[in-house]
């Protein structure tokens, strides 16, 4: 059971990272994450921390069985 509060906060601080992609289990979308921040020189970097702020307040507000459901049960990649 991944915990829905660890995947938020390591959306919020590390989205540019993929970190919490890969935390999740999705390794394929963390590759993705890291790979479009690593080479835009910032610019992309900064578009992939804005989509992990907006990951990271919808993962912290779920209830805890939506969160399990939707991102480890039925493993929904992107938002």
């Amino acid at each position: 059971m991944k915990s829905r509060i660890a995947a938020g906060v390591l959306a919020i601080l590390f989205g540019a990272l993929g970190v919490h992609k890969f935390y999740l289990g999705y390794t394929k979308q963390g590759i993705i994450t890291l790979v479009i921040s690593l080479f835009t020189f910032g610019i992309g970097a900064a578009v992939m921390q804005i989509i992990g702020i907006i990951e990271g307040i919808m993962y912290l507000s779920k209830s805890d069985e939506e969160f399990e459901f939707s991102y480890v049960d039925y493993q929904k990649c992107w938002f």
